[in-house]
């Protein structure tokens, strides 16, 4: 299928399922419209996700990047130079899947230790490498996906609640948040913003929705309202449906 390029380019990262919030954030983007670059670990996986919004007649690319391989993020930026030569919105949505009922005392830390380094370091490398491309865009934006886990203050799902979502997956996220802060301080222009979203408790895994968890389509919209923010709009933030959360 031919393609007219728009005006804009987005990276999203991490899509590995067409029922997860990866998928949905690419197809609530295209929709605007603009050009949007599903990545998945391998391209044989992110084919025919992106064949699928294809045939809804958007204009999604496939594309491959593991965000914790120094030589695949380097490859992504080169193919994204070669094909557009542009990039202004980046989600990070690449994470480790959550360990329920995980604990401090007990964890596995070599489960840890890949959390981290997919959640944490893969975000930052990506960051690290894309941002050339990002500082050039009149509407440069990067939306960390967090969850309300690595809150301090979040008393449904926070660090000082019960929740049951696995303390790697929490302290992970929270050290994004971290991540998300400092970087949007340092980075601190009229065109650039940067923030932190949780998408809510939401429907992705089998049993959610039995469990209370919402459409992944609601989920999902909470990350696109903080890719397409105005230039005005907040940056170093943390928000879930378009509302401040606490750190």
């Amino acid at each position: 299928m031919a393609f007219t390029p728009y005006s804009r380019v987005a990276l999203v990262t991490g899509v590995g399922r067409a029922d997860g919030i990866g998928f949905e954030v690419c197809r609530q983007l295209a929709r605007q419209p603009m050009t949007v670059l599903l990545s998945a670990r391998t391209l044989e996986k992110a084919k025919p996700l992106a064949t699928l919004l294809q045939r809804e007649g958007l204009d999604v690319r496939p594309y491959a990047v593991s965000v914790t391989s120094p030589p695949s993020v380097q490859q992504l930026l080169g193919h994204i130079r070669r094909d557009f030569g542009q990039l202004d919105i980046l989600v990070n949505n690449a994470a480790s899947p959550a360990r329920q009922g995980e604990q401090v005392a007990t964890a596995n830390l070599s489960h840890a230790h890949s959390m981290m380094e997919a959640t944490l370091y893969g975000t930052w490398q990506l960051c690290q490498v894309l941002l050339p491309l990002l500082r050039k865009s009149a509407f440069g934006r990067i939306v960390n996906v967090s969850s309300g886990a690595g809150s301090h203050d979040d008393d449904a799902f926070g660090l000082h609640s019960d929740n049951q979502m696995g303390i790697s997956y929490a302290i992970a996220k929270a050290a994004l948040n971290a991540l998300t802060s400092r970087l949007a301080h340092e980075e601190s222009t009229d065109t650039l913003r940067i923030n932190a979203v949780c998408p809510g408790f939401t429907a992705s895994f089998a049993g959610g929705a039995e469990l209370g968890g919402r459409p992944v389509a609601d989920g999902a919209a909470s990350i696109v309202w903080a890719a397409l923010i105005d230039n005005d709009g907040p940056t170093g933030g943390f928000f879930r449906d378009g509302q401040r959360l606490p750190w």
